[in-house]
């Protein structure tokens, strides 16, 4: 039986090691070929700790965490994420930032993805949030690593009520499996009215 629960302060930053391990683990798969670290995830989830309005939605099997799900107001994370929304007309304290979401695979299929979003945005709302957004990583679709039979999220994403923000595309940076040195990649926003 899986426990989905909402934390914030001091269970928020003793989940965050474990949240580090879910990215690097489940961000290696694609669409995100993620080579990824423990000191740099430990330093990427930072803005979590510093933020006192953060969420990590956890999926717990017992004491062990199988998925995670993280948001914080937009203002409070990484500015490459916030700079793509200058020309929306959205002002940034009104967005609510629904960043990773990841889950182990054995665990998919039983309704945590809605969980999570469910979560995130009673969350944001609690914060007077109108607005919420994430971000895909865009690949090519003749992409020599996409699986065979790939099905993109974008179906779930839109039962959801969310839609691709034309024009709103950040760029970050990581190094892909069997990558020496990272390369930017874009990453789509989508969003939705709460």
């Amino acid at each position: 039986m899986v426990e989905v629960r909402s934390l914030t302060g001091a269970a928020l930053d003793a989940a965050l090691d474990d949240v580090a391990r879910l990215r690097i683990a489940v961000f290696r798969d694609w669409p995100y070929l993620y080579d990824g670290s423990l000191d740099y995830e430990r330093r990427y989830l930072e803005s979590y700790r510093a933020s006192d309005t953060a969420v990590v939605v956890g999926a717990f099997d017992g004491a062990r965490l199988v998925g995670a799900a993280t948001g914080t107001p937009l203002e409070d994370h990484a500015e490459d994420f916030a700079a793509p929304f200058a020309d929306t007309g959205l002002p940034l304290e009104t967005v609510f930032y629904c960043a990773e979401s990841v889950l182990l695979p054995e665990y998919r299929g039983h309704g945590l993805g809605h969980a999570f979003f469910d979560a995130r945005e009673a969350h944001a709302r609690a914060l007077g949030r109108s607005f919420s957004a994430f971000c895909s990583v865009m690949r090519p679709a003749d992409h020599p690593m996409r699986p065979a039979g790939y099905r993109p999220l974008d179906g779930f994403w839109r039962k959801r009520g969310y839609e691709p923000m034309p024009g709103v595309v950040a760029h970050f940076r990581w190094t892909d499996l069997g990558d020496s040195e990272q390369t930017e990649k874009p990453l789509q926003f989508w969003g939705r009215a709460l």
